[in-house]
């Protein structure tokens, strides 16, 4: 028998309190030998700056830090959205990522080391929830390619697949069994070495919180937010499609490729329009979340899939 949980974005949540727009914010650098020591604080000096990447203009004012940082999808927690308080008991280092599957080279990193080698650049992005609300921020990280190369996939592998980390210790969400722990998501291989595709090591120049998936998490801004998967620890390159998380539990509203668009509405809530966290503004949703001119080649030769689910 199927057992229904609610889930957070069946039902509306309170409106944010607007705040002041964030005008300015520091950019974290790689390699900074403090940052082995942290488990997520910010740092006590502001690191040098870094220019955002120009090809990814935002199209919109930032999103205020404290909105952005406060209101959180991370079901490992809580199923509600002011989870981040709770989610400061997650350590964030010592930290790994293994990349394995169909590679050359299979390789165990640790977090620390992928930010000594790896330059790390900002990304403005729009981050668009498949709950209808969207914020955009900046992001701090490296194209997800560059860590793939690393590795040197095998011309066989057609999916990269996202594990989270199930820690029952620290993630209390866990206990809940009507979910397929852990967090799985996929994409396409194309996909993941799209100049687009992103791992975030930081967030409004800091080391990224743990509410918003550091310490290193992915970020694909022309999909549904549930296909950036969170704090990872695995990453697998594989010739199968896996079962993704969200598509295991309801296949009917959550499909895996999950691009956006405006004009396919979720079974129970319309797309069209969105909410600006912070503003509370309602604005147009764009197909592709606005990234179509980077991302729309790539499903060409996919149209008769489900792809804006």
């Amino acid at each position: 028998m199927l057992i229904r949980h609610r889930r957070g974005f069946e039902i509306p949540e309170p409106r944010v309190t607007p705040e002041g727009l964030a005008l300015g914010r520091r950019s974290f650098a790689a390699g900074t030998a403090a940052l082995g020591l942290m488990t997520g604080a910010a740092y006590a000096d502001a690191p040098p700056s870094l220019t955002p990447d120009p090809r990814f203009p935002p199209g919109r004012a930032l999103t205020p830090e404290k909105d952005a940082e406060t209101y959180n999808n991370y079901y490992e927690f809580s199923d509600d959205k002011d989870l981040w308080e709770d989610a400061k008991i997650l350590p964030l280092r010592p930290w790994a990522i293994a990349v394995d599957g169909m590679v050359a080279k299979p390789q165990t990193f640790a977090v620390d080391d992928i930010l000594s080698k790896m330059p790390q650049e900002e990304r403005i992005y729009r981050h668009r929830c498949v709950e209808a609300w969207a914020m955009t921020v900046p992001w701090t990280g490296f194209p997800l390619r560059t860590l793939l190369a690393a590795v040197d996939p095998l011309g066989s592998a057609k999916y990269v697949v996202f594990q989270t980390a199930s820690l029952p210790k620290f993630m209390p969400g866990l206990a809940q069994p009507w979910y397929p722990w852990p967090y799985i998501e996929a994409l396409a291989i194309d996909e993941a070495e799209n100049d687009l595709a992103f791992l975030a090591t930081g967030l409004y120049g800091k080391p990224l919180p743990p509410q918003n998936g550091g310490p290193i998490r992915l970020v694909v801004p022309w999909k549904y937010g549930f296909k950036s998967a969170k704090a990872l620890v695995r990453i697998t390159l594989s010739d199968k499609r896996p079962a993704v998380f969200w598509q295991s539990i309801q296949p009917r509203e959550y499909g895996f490729w999950a691009n956006v668009n405006p004009a396919v509405a979720h079974p129970r809530w319309s797309q069209a329009s969105e909410r600006l966290l912070g503003s509370n503004e309602r604005v147009p949703t764009q197909i592709y979340n606005g990234y179509g001119a980077f991302v729309a080649s790539l499903y060409a030769g996919r149209m008769a899939e489900p792809l804006f689910m």
